[in-house]
């Protein structure tokens, strides 16, 4: 890991534990679980929001402003919107993706929950999804909850990734492996 990216990473993580503790000592953690969820979407789906966090060029006091009034509009906690206020008077909120990933990380081991990334050829069904995280669950022996999406250039089949486990079923990574077995013959 790079220098500023470890940096980065270590302030989102700081902020991150004191805001779980937080929502811990006040039986909280569903409804900062709810807010990283919220967070996520957010930075997901608004490009004005991305930059809002990312630019040196609004003041602190335009960024805090923003970011309060998005929050209020998102429904989060008081909890959540201290910890961007502050975030934002300190000129931390360039790390709030990672911010809310540690977050995610800090509330599904608190849960005894695992993540895994599924990335797919086409939106999974509830069904699909079920059957999968049934058959994770069985293999890692704790709760796995799925975090999808869709990526269409894997023309069929799964990427999956548990933790530092991948597993790659996608017709893309078998064709890459075939094109490299002709090449060795041929």
């Amino acid at each position: 890991m790079s220098e500023p990216a470890s940096i980065s990473s270590g302030i989102a993580l700081r902020y991150a534990t004191a805001l779980f503790e937080l929502a811990k000592e006040a039986n909280q953690i569903s409804a900062i679980e709810n807010d990283a969820e919220a967070l996520s979407a957010a930075l997901a789906d608004s490009p004005d929001f991305r930059e809002l966090i990312a630019s040196p060029v609004y003041s602190r006091a335009d960024q805090g402003k923003a970011v309060d009034a998005v929050a209020a509009a998102m429904g989060l906690s008081t909890l959540s919107r201290n910890t961007l206020a502050l975030m934002a008077t300190r000129r931390r909120l360039f790390v709030l993706r990672q911010f809310v990933a540690a977050l995610r990380e800090r509330i599904a081991v608190e849960k005894g929950e695992v993540t895994a990334e599924v990335a797919s050829a086409k939106a999974l069904t509830p069904a699909q999804s079920e059957a999968l995280a049934s058959s994770l669950s069985a293999s890692v022996g704790k709760t796995v909850k799925l975090h999808t999406t869709v990526d269409e250039g894997l023309i069929g089949g799964l990427v999956v990734k548990v933790g530092s486990k991948m597993i790659d079923t996608s017709i893309r990574s078998r064709l890459a492996a075939l094109q490299n077995v002709m090449k060795e013959v041929g």
